[in-house]
């Protein structure tokens, strides 16, 4: 029986998934600690997806937790899935960032909006440049290591990218 294709999203979660059991809270606090330096996934894309993966028979309902929370177990099916999205990859694909969407635009800002701007996300990479580089030295993981690797040089780039819009 072939894999069932999946999108990022739901191959992000089902990712998360081999390692055990967890509930939707469980699930996007995973994603941001694990991946959140270079795909994001937000709450309401994890609480949209986990109904359509356990309909699809790539999840199954686990045991119910406190407060009514809901863990999720991958099946055999959603591990096919899951590696069949792994090696379907290779393909090139755009960056999709508000953030240089804003910068593109700049132009049409005053020049207090745009110092801001620039100011503003300037911190944000900084503070990012940080954690990205804490978690390169962290992993040891052979994939994980390039990846991190990946993050800090991403993250140079989107500072050095802000230092080159102008103010003025």
């Amino acid at each position: 029986m072939p894999a069932t294709p999946v999108n990022s999203t739901a191959a992000a979660l089902l990712g998360l998934l081999h390692g055990g059991p967890m509930t939707g809270g469980q699930l996007v606090s995973a994603a941001g600690e694990q991946f959140g330096l270079f795909f994001s996934v937000t709450r309401s894309q994890v609480y949209r997806e986990l109904p359509v993966l356990t309909e699809e028979g790539l999840l199954r309902l686990g045991k119910q937790g406190p407060r009514a929370s809901q863990a999720y177990v991958i099946t055999a099916a959603g591990k096919r899935a899951f590696k069949g999205w792994l090696a379907a990859g290779g393909e090139a694909e755009a960056v999709r960032s508000p953030l240089v969407l804003r910068l593109l635009n700049a132009g049409s800002l005053t020049v207090k909006q745009r110092a801001e701007l620039l100011r503003s996300s300037r911190d944000a990479y900084t503070e990012r440049l940080a954690q990205a580089r804490a978690a390169a030295k962290e992993t040891e993981d052979p994939y994980g290591r390039p990846v991190a690797e990946f993050a800090v040089a991403h993250t140079r780039a989107m500072i050095k990218l802000i230092d080159a819009v102008p103010a003025e």
